[in-house]
């Protein structure tokens, strides 16, 4: 699949549905009563106003200034779009505080400044030094980002960094690192050609001296040329690495180089320049969206080539993300002056040595890998990696304590280092990771209601993203207007309705097997004929015969007759008496599992106990291991009714069925999440220190109202439902399903063909080629 496809309508949409932006300020603190607002405010507030007064280090101790960074920029070069200004760069500030938060737990100001002067704006971010922990430079130009950022630093006694500059430098500092080492080279040796001379080449160059690199091995060239001792408008810093020769090319000077570090434009690199390259070269190829030179053109060129882009679509991205939120939680966590070079060179090696360890399996699971082992298509940790938060910050904050510019010690790692995992939920990157998994091995899903305007969003999402190949079934005049009408580009995608002429011959085949299914189920063979005429039975039958790998439904229609043709077409897997429903809550402390929510009334205690163990599989799909609280208005045998003797029945089979599995009950809800009550209570649970993240409900009441009120009023993001059971993937939507929830439930749909499907590498050959050609018949 081609890199993700992000269309204009489908980000103006993102930026601007519900609240407009991508951030919001949350109380920490409860706010609900009169009592709560005079604490909060005047005249509660006065008290820690008196104490900081008194002490001004205790603003860390009341307020959120600890964990709290600017983002500031004055739009002067943003991303690739250059200067456009501040209010037009407020939407990448917004971006980078998203990041900042899901991967390191760190809040985020965005602040755009409408000041182009380098002296004024130094002025005015010293200003807000009380306010913020760290500042975040962004996105403006050079040369005066680095008068910038050295005035800020000299000025400030809080952490400052332009990310622009150093995020870079450290992520592929750590590449290099590992580059070197697989190809036996040492960097004090090693000669370096760098295409580009900004902010981040420069700050690359300067962090690889400090790794042991020398200035006479480099050979830079910006857009004037070769950097040369001639030149007058060279500063300090870019004088360090002129050369004394000024007719030296880029082509002369790849001549026997051992790295190329390209921040340059793309497509300036030829095979020839990478085949004159020493034995064993490295290539880091980093202009956006295009590399200097391909990673096909550069593997083609030289079979002994390690090569790194900042691509996500190759091998060995160079991604700021595995820097800049880490880097700022341990300068944070130990209250550092500054962000100094020892820190720097702190991230650098954490990453470099973090690439040499054994990977998860979560990270394995979302590339579709058996096994990621360091090599030369794996020099630095994946972005998903949930291993990268409690390795990097603490890195960074040692350095800070042993070069003398941390305010505050770690008195215990160990517990520091849990501290961190806590932060986010080391499982809270699943639905990055399942994305991730999908694009990896992208599968053809039928999308049986196409004739919808969030199912087409839906599937052109799907389809923009790589995720899958989307299969639209329904009147193609319908699905074409809906599409014009709301700007959603489907071109690519093929359309079949099945009950035109044209797939007579296709209605007529599954007919054949569907009623050998059911001909003695109370279906004729003229009824057989005609129900392939209604999607959900055709698409279905597309699933079962090999014309497609899954399908979702359910969007317009009772959950129960979605179902009802996957059970009589595909049926169950083996083993398997019941289907079941199951939804999945993203929450704060990580990914939750609910079941049953959406299938079996009032189960019996043995059909509770095999609804678990599908529960329990399934979650560990997801590379989870499950840990189940079978829910109740009991504890324990605390009341004697039949309720709640079956699902204390049901935690005794499971134990016979599989006594490894880490379950108890029966139990209310609040105990499941109440480690303290539970563990004085009742020492002897199988939960007691255990983070529970399934909940099995004794009925389908409980199971769906519960669902539905977590998801509602806690704000939740909950996928699903997921069909348990089921033979082939086949997955039914809820009624009302958001477009977000139907890309989810897509997502899980696709990592669930995956599963089901055998020889997948090959495969994705073939589907991709019936796809196109189904694509083109459709367009035809």
């Amino acid at each position: 699949m081609e890199k993700i496809e992000l269309r204009k309508e489908q980000a103006l949409e993102y930026h601007a549905q519900g609240r407009p932006g991508k951030i919001e300020v949350t109380p920490t603190k409860e706010a609900k009563t009169q009592r709560d607002l005079s604490l909060a405010y005047s005249p509660g507030v006065a008290e820690p106003c008196k104490e900081i007064a008194k002490n001004p280090e205790d603003v860390y101790k009341y307020t959120a200034k600890g964990n709290l960074v600017a983002v500031i920029s004055n739009g002067t070069a943003v991303l690739g779009l250059g200067n456009i200004g501040p209010e037009a760069g407020k939407p990448v500030m917004e971006g980078k505080g998203v990041l900042f938060k899901i991967f390191a737990d760190i809040d985020v100001f965005d602040i755009e400044i409408n000041e182009t002067d380098p002296e004024k704006f130094v002025q005015i971010v010293k200003a807000l030094e009380p306010t913020f922990g760290g500042i975040n430079l962004e996105d403006i130009k050079a040369p005066e980002c680095f008068y910038i950022e050295q005035e800020l630093k000299k000025q400030m006694n809080i952490p400052v960094m332009h990310d622009d500059q150093h995020g870079t430098a450290i992520i592929s500092g750590a590449a290099l690192l590992n580059a070197l080492e697989l190809q036996k080279k040492k960097i004090e040796k090693s000669k370096f050609v760098v295409n580009g001379a900004g902010a981040a080449a420069m700050a690359c160059c300067q962090l690889y001296i400090s790794l042991g690199a020398k200035y006479e091995n480099f050979i830079l060239f910006d857009k004037d040329g070769v950097l040369h001792e001639g030149r007058t408008d060279l500063d300090q810093v870019k004088l360090k690495f002129a050369i004394k020769k000024s007719d030296v090319t880029l082509s002369k000077a790849m001549k026997d180089a051992d790295v190329f570090l390209g921040l340059s434009v793309g497509n300036v690199v030829t095979q020839d320049m990478v085949k004159s390259m020493a034995k064993h070269p490295i290539v880091f190829a980093m202009a956006n969206p295009d590399p200097e030179i391909s990673y096909e053109e550069a593997t083609a060129a030289r079979k002994d080539i390690i090569m790194a882009t900042g691509r996500s679509d190759y091998p060995n991205m160079v991604n700021n993300v595995l820097g800049f939120p880490y880097i700022f939680r341990g300068a944070l966590d130990v209250r550092a002056t500054q962000i100094n070079e020892p820190m720097k060179l702190a991230a650098v090696k954490a990453l470099a040595e973090l690439a040499k360890s054994p990977v998860p399996d979560i990270v394995n699971m979302a590339y579709n890998k058996k096994t990621i082992t360091f090599g030369p298509e794996y020099i630095i940790p994946k972005p998903v990696d949930p291993r990268l938060l409690a390795t990097v910050a603490p890195a960074v904050a040692k350095a800070a304590i042993e070069s003398g510019v941390a305010q505050k010690t770690i008195q215990n790692w160990d517990t520091y280092t849990v501290a961190l995992n806590k932060r986010l939920g080391l499982d809270n990157q699943l639905l990055r990771i399942l994305s991730n998994k999908a694009k990896r091995d992208p599968k053809r899903l039928v999308f049986a209601e196409a004739d919808n305007l969030k199912i087409l969003k839906a599937a052109s999402i799907v389809y923009d993203e790589g995720l899958a190949y989307p299969i639209l079934l329904g009147e193609e005049t319908k699905i074409k207007k809906i599409a014009v009408d709301n700007n959603i580009d489907i071109s690519e995608l093929p359309i079949i309705d099945p009950r035109q002429d044209e797939h007579e011959e296709k209605r007529e085949h599954y007919s054949e097997i569907f009623f050998n299914k059911r001909q003695r189920k109370g279906f004729n063979k003229y009824e057989s004929l005609k129900i392939m005429k209604d999607r959900n039975h055709f698409g279905c039958m597309m699933v079962e015969t090999g014309d497609a790998d899954a399908m979702i439904s359910g969007l317009t229609r009772n959950y129960t007759d979605a179902i009802k043709p996957a059970l009589q077409i595909i049926g169950t897997e083996d083993n398997v008496k019941k289907i079941a429903g199951m939804y999945l809550l993203l929450t704060k402390r990580g990914p939750l599992f609910l079941a049953d929510t959406t299938v079996n009334f009032n189960p019996t205690a043995e059909e509770l106990a095999d609804i678990t163990l599908m529960v329990a599989q399934e979650v560990r799909n997801f590379n989870i291991i499950p840990r189940i609280a079978m829910l109740s208005y009991s504890n324990f045998g605390s009341s004697n009714s039949a309720e709640a003797k079956l699902v204390a029945k049901a935690v005794k089979i499971l134990k016979q069925k599989n006594p490894s599995l880490i379950v108890d009950g029966e139990m209310q809800g609040s105990l499941a999440f109440n480690k303290e009550i539970l563990k004085d209570n009742y020492p002897f649970s199988e939960l007691v220190d255990e983070n529970v993240n399934v909940l099995i409900f004794p009925n389908l009441t409980a199971g769906n109202i519960s669902y539905n009120l977590l998801k509602e009023l806690g704000g939740e993001d909950g996928i699903g439902p997921i069909l348990l059971g089921i033979k082939k993937p086949v997955h039914v939507l809820q009624l009302g399903s958001t477009v977000r929830n139907i890309v989810n439930i897509a997502i899980i749909a696709v990592v669930d063909a995956q599963l089901k499907c055998k020889q997948h590498s090959e495969n994705e050959v073939q589907q991709s080629k019936w796809w196109k050609r189904l694509k083109k018949k459709s367009n035809n």
